[in-house]
């Protein structure tokens, strides 16, 4: 299966919000267990449009199967530091597509001054975290039971990258 990457654009909303609720509905690599009310989400993917925030999508088949976005952190202090999402229907797993993903938001991030980013995955995701080694992320620190999924805690590792490293 073939994606092509593209710009986050408005006519994406509908499908990004569908492929975040599969994702999240996974419990397994999101902070919530299903995607916000469509207003809401809609609400914070024109924000990241207005802000000019790095975000693509994966187009597979006119379908929207996955996304990536840098979000900049909060404080003056840290605006360099930008936060790394991702998601992507399971069926498209294992086949590139998030590496391709993560490669073209964090080109953006770069382009528009970020020099960190930062990310946070469960520590039982090693699938994840082993692409995020590939790509240059190191290992900074580990949350402890930074999760928690129908009363089971799972701790998460805090990675990061700076732009030198790529």
């Amino acid at each position: 299966m073939r994606a092509d990457i593209a710009p986050l654009r408005d006519e994406h909303f509908s499908q990004l919000r569908e492929v975040l609720d599969v994702v999240a509905r996974e419990g397994r690599y999101l902070a919530f267990l299903q995607a916000p009310p469509m207003e809401e989400a809609f609400a914070f993917y024109r924000n990241i449009l207005e802000r000019d925030c790095p975000a693509v999508v994966a187009v597979a088949n006119g379908r929207v199967v996955g996304w990536c976005d840098v979000l900049p952190t909060h404080g003056e202090s840290r605006a360099h530091v930008g936060i790394i999402g991702l998601g992507l229907m399971p069926e498209y797993r294992g086949r590139g597509i998030g590496a391709a993903l993560m490669r073209a938001a964090l080109e953006r991030a770069w382009a528009k001054g970020f020099t960190r980013i930062e990310l946070t995955v469960r520590a039982d995701n090693v699938r994840a975290k082993r692409l995020y080694e590939r790509l240059g992320f190191t290992l900074e620190g580990t949350l402890r039971h930074a999760f928690r999924v129908n009363g089971e805690y799972f701790d998460s590792l805090f990675m990061g990258l700076l732009r030198h490293e790529t």
